[in-house]
């Protein structure tokens, strides 16, 4: 390292050590080594001659003195450039996370726009049809109009042509063709005999309160009921002094919106991407199981063992009581653990996971073969040894 005014290179098994007789440009000043040479490049801070390159006759003091600084300088200089590493890491994820919010935005506005002119294109189709359907009737309507004036014209013919005269009088009909005593049976009105309506009333069907599917005998009501106490209160547990949200909109500072976009990453292959969206989510709510397995599957696509490790461990902590609503997500969090204890080399670790899940699960054949396999590894490592 370097300072305005002093110089060290190691190069073992040799160190170079000077103190400058005056002060550099040290950003602009380098030192390249290669093939036992060094070969240094001094930016003077003032344009002037120098007597010699290194101060001559400075007391041990003063020489510690400037050792002193520089090292102060370079711990000052290390550490600055550590958080501004920090600072620029941030950003490019708050970067990365904004970029997809900004697809995922467009792509909304591409689906509204879409159903948009789908619905217009519809709401014409149905206006079209509307006004077919109002042609049509008005054609029948005028075709019944002229058959009912054919229909009189004809009865005006008809009438003109009858030239019979009806005759009434006492006990004869209207109708010469009829008798009187059946002019009068025809005005009587036959009753018929209508049931009564049968009664209302309302039947009441009530059943057991039931989350779970397993019978009341062979369940465990008490644990059962704490976890989904639990449940609910993770879901109401939100801390939203993040201050990462500050950007981000009011619907979209929701653990479930964020889980969603970070599972929409991970199928796509953006694992660093959904990691940054499940820690967001997980400042907001810490208690969510899911959020935990997720990104230990990102750790593992990522090869960082010991994350998925860490977090595969705090999914199985929050997944109590051991209930019947939760055995998938144990299986997940043991076989994730299991696989990462395994690509560490730690096979015993893995394939006590691995039981573990088979223990849940006995029916599963993929945990059952990759367990099959982990034994047969620890078994011939042992005839190695």
């Amino acid at each position: 390292f370097s300072t305005e005014e002093y110089v060290k290179v190691n190069f073992n098994p040799f160190l170079f050590e000077a103190i400058l007789f005056a002060p550099i440009d040290d950003d602009k000043s380098v030192a390249k080594i290669g093939n036992g040479v060094v070969i240094f490049k001094l930016f003077k801070k003032e344009e002037r001659m120098w007597e010699q390159l290194t101060m001559k006759n400075a007391d041990k003091e003063t020489i510690q003195a400037i050792r002193e600084r520089a090292v102060f300088k370079a711990q000052e200089k290390a550490a600055a450039d550590a958080k501004a590493k920090a600072v620029k890491k941030q950003e490019d994820n708050k970067y990365a996370l904004e970029t997809m919010m900004k697809l995922e935005e467009e792509q909304r506005t591409n689906i509204e726009q879409i159903k948009e002119e789908e619905r217009q294109r519809a709401t014409a189709e149905l206006e079209a049809w509307k006004k077919e359907q109002m042609q049509e009737a008005k054609k029948k309507e005028a075709q019944q109009r002229l058959q009912r004036q054919r229909l009189e014209e004809e009865n005006k013919l008809t009438k003109a042509k009858q030239v019979s005269v009806s005759v009434s009088g006492p006990g004869r009909s209207s109708d010469p063709l009829k008798p009187a005593h059946q002019d009068g049976k025809s005005k009587q009105k036959k009753k018929t005999n209508v049931p009564a309506p049968r009664p209302a009333g309302s039947i009441r069907i009530s059943f057991t309160p039931r989350v779970f599917p397993t019978a009341l005998r062979e369940s465990q009501v008490a644990e059962e009921e704490a976890w989904l106490k639990k449940q609910a209160d993770a879901r109401r547990a939100m801390n939203t002094e993040v201050p990462e949200l500050k950007d981000l909109k009011e619907e979209e500072r929701n653990p479930d919106w964020l889980k969603d976009k970070g599972n929409k990453l991970f199928a796509t292959g953006n694992y660093l991407a959904a990691v940054n969206a499940y820690n967001l989510a997980i400042q907001l709510n810490n208690n969510i199981t899911a959020l935990y397995l997720n990104r230990a599957a990102c750790h593992l696509k990522l090869r960082n063992l010991h994350k998925a490790i860490e977090d595969s461990s705090k999914a199985l902590d929050l997944l109590t009581p051991a209930v019947a609503d939760n055995a998938d997500a144990r299986v997940k969090a043991h076989v994730r653990r299991g696989t990462a204890f395994c690509d560490l080399e730690l096979y015993v670790e893995g394939l006590q996971d691995y039981q573990a899940a088979l223990k849940i699960d006995p029916l599963n054949q993929g945990v059952c073969a990759d367990a099959e396999r982990i034994r047969q590894i620890i078994q011939g490592s042992m005839c190695d040894s």
